[in-house]
């Protein structure tokens, strides 16, 4: 039933005619502009054949910039590719084409008017050094006719319509993924149901950790060894499925979904820079989840900007390491065994490459005295 004002042919005006055709042909102008935008950024920030530090420093505006815009330009040919793989399927149906031509209507004229970089940071393309003529350029006719007629408050309405028609359904809209995945969704969507969101809302209130009963019934589900490989006990599946799973558990409350998040994360870490001795010990550890990690990287006062981060470690006099410094943001820190620690071993230095990942090993807390 249409809403008070709202028009009776609203379901017949909501999608655009060609849909497919027109979000495809907007990929081009947008490839050429980001070419345009790497080639203006080039130019600020290389010398003498190389990229310069120092001007990246001095054009932090253009290069975070840049990254945005890849960013946006390559999750619309993504979509793109989503859209086609289910219009081959016959899957591609109102809900799947609303998705796709909103995301286009909006992403399209953030591109061209500003993109949010964050609350109180928005990126013109003209702080990347393009001109008008380039920004111009852009806007071909397919460009045109999803910005004007894509993010519409007709198409907003009609998705509304039909989420609410359909809200039993797991997810909204097709994802396009294979049968394995859906499976896994679909078994993370009743726990989350089932065993989380009945008390998620005291755990909050309460400010209570989440139940060790908890964890112990995600870690039998193997919630913490999906990506880890099966020679170290793990699961061996895609990183889609640790979002897939993170995302059902975050249905239920986000605490729970970023659990495993952890074990992947230090998983990670050794798997990609650690010993052979360290895999042994303790990968296999983290997949059953007889080890809980914590991952410690975040500093007061310099929030995303790792390289900035100012926690020292240095040798002392028996060639053992001491770190010393101030971190926050510590997800699930009293109940954890080893804490991946990020801290600066190279004095004088105040970028990455003073950086180096530590194994802390440390005993977990209780709820009468967290921190052990």
């Amino acid at each position: 039933m249409p809403r008070d004002g709202q028009d009776l042919n609203t379901q017949d005006t909501a999608l655009l005619p060609d849909l497919l055709a027109t979000t495809g042909a907007a990929i081009p102008p947008l490839r050429d502009l980001l070419e345009a935008a790497k080639d203006s950024v080039r130019s600020k920030v290389m010398a003498d054949g190389r990229v310069s530090g120092g001007l990246v420093e001095a054009e932090q505006t253009a290069t975070h910039g840049l990254a945005w815009l890849a960013t946006y330009v390559e999750a619309l040919a993504q979509m793109q590719i989503w859209a086609e793989k289910l219009d081959g399927e016959g899957q591609f149906g109102d809900i799947e084409q609303l998705i796709h031509q909103i995301a286009f209507g909006e992403y399209l004229w953030q591109i061209y008017g500003g993109i949010p970089m964050n609350q109180g940071e928005i990126l013109r393309l003209q702080d990347i050094g393009l001109t008008q003529d380039q920004m111009r350029a852009m806007m071909e006719p397919a460009v045109m006719t999803l910005t004007q007629g894509g993010n519409t408050q007709a198409a907003r309405l009609r998705l509304v319509d039909l989420m609410q028609e359909r809200s039993a359904e797991i997810t909204v809209g097709r994802t396009g993924l294979d049968d394995e995945l859906e499976m896994i969704r679909e078994q993370f969507r009743r726990y989350s149901v089932d065993r989380i969101e009945p008390e998620a809302h005291e755990w909050h209130l309460k400010d209570e950790l989440i139940p060790m009963e908890v964890i112990d019934e995600l870690a039998e589900m193997g919630v913490f060894g999906l990506t880890i490989p099966e020679e170290y006990g793990g699961f061996g599946l895609s990183k889609a499925s640790m979002c897939v799973v993170s995302e059902e558990l975050s249905r239920g409350y986000i605490g729970v979904g970023s659990l495993g998040t952890r074990s992947e994360i230090a998983a990670e870490l050794i798997i990609a820079g650690g010993t052979q001795e360290q895999k042994q010990k303790w990968l296999p550890r983290l997949a059953s989840a007889e080890t809980l990690p914590t991952a410690v990287f975040t500093e007061p006062n310099t929030g995303s900007d790792l390289g900035a981060l100012r926690t020292k470690a240095v040798r002392d006099e028996n060639g053992d390491w001491v770190l010393n410094g101030n971190k926050t943001w510590i997800t699930h820190a009293a109940r954890t065994h080893v804490m991946t620690v990020l801290a600066r071993t190279v004095p004088d230095t105040d970028n990455y490459k003073g950086l180096s990942m530590f194994l802390a090993e440390k005993t977990p807390g209780t709820d009468a005295e967290p921190w052990q």
